[in-house]
């Protein structure tokens, strides 16, 4: 697992990131830090009311990921009207060498994070998944080297990611389930279809409003894997907290399907990348948060999977 990049995440001033702005991308704007796992991210509000994204990449992020995720970008800007766009600097690139660092500026989409949504109508999940659904029709045929990595969030290497930092876990039955979860994995990948996909629609890179899905953000974590590997890992933060996740996960599937239909073998693979996608965050989580105790963002979302994943091993659904 790559993760001396998180113990070379450095802070950045907020005066720098608005000189940066300023001098690069010619935007006058007002600088706040968005919360982020490896690289540092400012909301920028420009004078005139218009915002953007401005991204500061670890300085060992590499710049052929980076410009696979630009691609991507730019490939469904012509597609689909929920993502963002790349902004040029001044010079008309998409990205600038600031202090070793390779710095983006990303059009800003409003809404606000399905997670911070306490009522989550059947409504809104279900154009949840007609969004991801159109996401990865609009993915079909993409492609970039850059896409095509060792990251340790892609599911394909699920199992070895539990078996290297599952012993970890602190919490003693947690660590026991999630171990029991790699040791009984269940899953076929010879006939599921691969593409790149965006790899982190958690319930914080989703913007809603109201019952409308407005933005799906955050392309860091984009890889070639498994294509169902999309819905799956959505799925696996809408189920959080929920007292019955497959009634939960219910109209998130069905507008997927109405959008991007299911091979057999990805139904059946679906409800294991899901449990498996929670394992993995429980053992990385506990792995990073070894490195950067002081990282809050790391420990996001691991309460609700600890009271999610006993729900899932005992019913046997899927």
């Amino acid at each position: 697992m790559r993760d001396s990049r998180l113990r070379s995440v450095e802070r950045v001033d907020i005066i720098f990131a608005q000189a940066i702005a300023e001098k690069y991308f010619g935007i006058q704007a007002s600088a706040s830090e968005l919360p982020s796992e490896r690289d540092r991210n400012f909301v920028l509000s420009a004078r005139g009311g218009e915002k953007f994204v401005l991204k500061i990449a670890n300085v060992r992020e590499e710049r052929d990921v980076l410009e696979a995720q630009n691609a991507m970008m730019k490939h469904l800007a012509a597609r689909v009207s929920f993502c963002p766009r790349v902004v040029g600097s001044r010079l008309g690139e998409e990205m600038v060498t600031v202090a070793g660092r390779l710095v983006r500026v990303l059009s800003y989409l409003p809404g606000r994070p399905l997670g911070t949504v306490a009522s989550q109508s059947p409504e809104l999940l279900h154009d949840l998944g007609r969004k991801l659904g159109r996401l990865s029709a609009a993915l079909v045929g993409f492609d970039h080297p850059g896409a095509h990595r060792e990251f340790y969030w892609d599911l394909a290497r699920g199992a070895q990611i539990i078996n290297d930092f599952g012993t970890r876990i602190n919490t003693d039955w947690l660590r026991d389930l999630v171990l029991s979860f790699g040791k009984n994995l269940c899953l076929s990948v010879d006939k599921l279809r691969t593409s790149v996909i965006h790899g982190d629609l958690n319930d914080y890179n989703v913007l809603v409003d109201g019952d409308e899905v407005v933005g799906l953000i955050d392309f860091g974590d984009m890889v070639y894997t498994y294509t169902v590997g999309e819905l799956a890992i959505a799925v696996a933060y809408v189920v959080l907290g929920k007292e019955n996740p497959y009634a939960a996960a219910a109209p998130v599937i069905a507008g997927y399907r109405e959008e991007f239909p299911l091979t057999k073998e990805e139904v059946e693979a679906l409800w294991p990348l899901v449990r498996l996608r929670l394992c993995m965050s429980v053992c990385i989580a506990a792995h990073q948060q070894a490195q950067q105790p002081e990282n809050e963002y790391l420990g996001v979302s691991q309460a609700l999977i600890a009271e999610t994943l006993p729900k899932l091993a005992t019913d046997r659904h899927g």
